[in-house]
């Protein structure tokens, strides 16, 4: 069990998030409830209409505005005593009780899962304000982990492999996706994680959508199968992919297009390095794929950041020309998807060091037999 983060973490994140807003010339963030608020202040609230809402300005000491019911369990967050806290009751107006702590005419850098309805509530209790995401406007802020983060990400990373390993093991002939799936979920629990997010077995032609859903398809011999498997684990995310062979024979185009995918995704990981940009790691995998002749089925970027969710910035894609700094975590993901026949994708979570890159999975590339 990682250790906990404590106040001076959180006053140290909310004095970053200051500067960056001020840096991008914003009167500071108004952060609802969601993965942002929980990286700032370690609280966790349920999303519901009552608004709960950090305000983050420059030069100012943070707010967290929350429903008087609930003020007990945002006393309990770890990062409480960084903030001032106030609170509002059901018949009054809470965009009123928040108004004071903002400039009635800046600009704000508001949570990209506000609801619209606390958005709205912002623009008419202030009119002069306007927002913008903050994904759009701070991409980075939860992008670079500190060393306790990327711990956790280790840690994940360790236990998904476990997971794997534990997975070929597991009989698959005979048996539809949704049971391997529920297996899947059963062992990531088993090895440490809290949650489990998602569970793809892509058996033969369903292996050919990135984003299948297990189901009723009985898995045969001769199949190939996408497993992609994550959740979380104290907070951080894991997210893996291996595919494997039903059998011990696969046919020559299977193996050959594992082969590639395989080499693509090494090609990606030796591009990493800071400065580089998050662009390249695309441009490398997809040139690898392009040569070997399959490149119009490789049908999605080659990475995601992942941190206190599975998918955030920085993200390995064309056009993305923000330089890698050491501390960013992302997966190299390249695939290949034949359509009505099979899929192969190899997944690694990779952070980025002052030397190149680092993988937090370990388990082998090479294409893995089952029963």
């Amino acid at each position: 069990m990682s250790e906990p983060f404590m106040t001076a973490d959180f006053q140290a994140r909310m004095a970053r998030a200051a500067t960056a807003a001020a840096d991008a010339e914003l009167a500071g963030l108004v952060v609802t409830p969601g993965p942002d608020l929980t990286y700032l202040t370690g609280y966790l609230p349920v999303n519901t209409e009552r608004l709960t809402a950090l305000v983050v300005a420059p030069g100012a000491e943070p707010v967290l505005l929350v429903p008087k019911l609930e003020r007990p369990d945002a006393e309990r967050a770890a990062g409480a005593e960084a903030v001032r806290m106030a609170d509002w009751v059901d018949g009054q107006d809470p965009f009123a009780v928040l108004a004071p702590s903002m400039d009635p005419v800046g600009r704000y850098g508001i949570s990209d899962n506000a609801w619209a309805m606390h958005l709205l509530g912002f623009q008419e209790a202030l009119p002069g304000t306007s927002y913008a995401s903050l994904t759009a406007a701070l991409p980075m802020l939860r992008a670079v982990k500190e060393p306790d983060e990327l711990a956790r990400l280790a840690a994940a990373g360790a236990a998904a492999d476990l997971t794997y390993g534990a997975i070929l093991s597991v009989p698959f002939a005979g048996r539809t996706e949704r049971e391997v799936a529920a297996d899947l979920a059963a062992l990531l629990i088993e090895h440490g994680h809290s949650q489990v997010d998602f569970t793809v077995v892509g058996s033969g032609p369903n292996g050919a959508n990135p984003h299948h859903e297990a189901g009723d398809r009985v898995i045969q011999r001769g199949d190939t199968v996408v497993l992609d498997f994550g959740g979380l684990k104290d907070g951080y995310g894991s997210d893996t992919t291996r595919t494997v062979f039903v059998g011990i024979e696969p046919p020559k185009e299977v193996q050959e297009v594992h082969d590639l995918v395989r080499r693509a995704q090494q090609a990606a990981f030796d591009a990493v390095a800071p400065g580089v940009a998050c662009q390249e790691i695309d441009r490398v995998a997809r040139a690898v794929i392009t040569e070997g002749g399959y490149g119009e089925y490789f049908i999605h970027r080659t990475g995601h950041g992942i941190g206190l969710t599975t998918h955030e910035p920085p993200y390995m894609i064309e056009g993305e020309t923000r330089p890698l700094v050491p501390g960013m975590c992302f997966s190299i993901e390249p695939g290949v998807y034949l359509p009505g026949r099979f899929g192969v994708r190899i997944e690694d979570i990779v952070t980025v060091t002052e030397d190149g890159g680092l993988r937090f999975n370990g388990t082998p590339h090479e294409l893995a037999f089952v029963n």
